[in-house]
């Protein structure tokens, strides 16, 4: 049973969900050990600016204040993708653990806003978050080939097991 959504609550849960990627890009950045990893967070992290401004952009409401004090806020530390990177800070290689924890996020990202734009009856935001799910694509490949990159002593054939999750 699907729920459809106001194009304002779709656009809050969009920031949010924004919000919490870029935050999730930004510590992924500062604890992985990896420079060409640390690129590709930092690249992400300035992407998912980009879709939080989009979004900020059509929302009504004020209870986030402005799109740069809402930035600027600490991460949501309750968030489970965020919680995950903070384990997996601990572990042997935490760029693998990471870039595992950004395919899912990814992915769920695509979910999502497949079934918001799905439900939305505005054709402006509908386009923004299609053209926002366009985006998420590109990043998954990005984070597949990093993912690639890193898990380099895993055998070619064997890759796509631990890409395609």
């Amino acid at each position: 049973m699907t729920r459809e959504y106001s194009v304002q609550e779709a656009l809050k849960l969009a920031i949010k969900g924004e919000k919490d990627s870029m935050d999730f890009y930004r510590k992924a950045a500062l604890v992985t050990r990896n420079e060409r990893a640390q690129k590709v967070f930092d690249l992400l992290a300035n992407e998912e600016v980009g879709h939080l401004k989009a979004f900020f952009d059509h929302y009504k409401g004020g209870e986030f204040g402005s799109v740069a004090d809402y930035m600027a806020q600490p991460p949501d530390t309750k968030n489970p993708t965020y919680v995950a990177l903070m384990k997996a800070v601990n572990e042997e290689t935490p760029e693998q653990q990471a870039l595992e924890l950004a395919l899912r996020e990814e992915k769920s990202c695509i979910d999502q806003y497949t079934v918001l734009a799905r439900d939305l009856i505005d054709p402006l935001v509908r386009s923004i978050f299609e053209q926002v799910i366009k985006e998420t694509e590109k990043h998954l490949a990005m984070i597949e080939e990093e993912y690639r990159h890193v898990m380099t002593m895993v055998h070619e054939s064997d890759q796509d097991i631990y890409v395609r999750e």
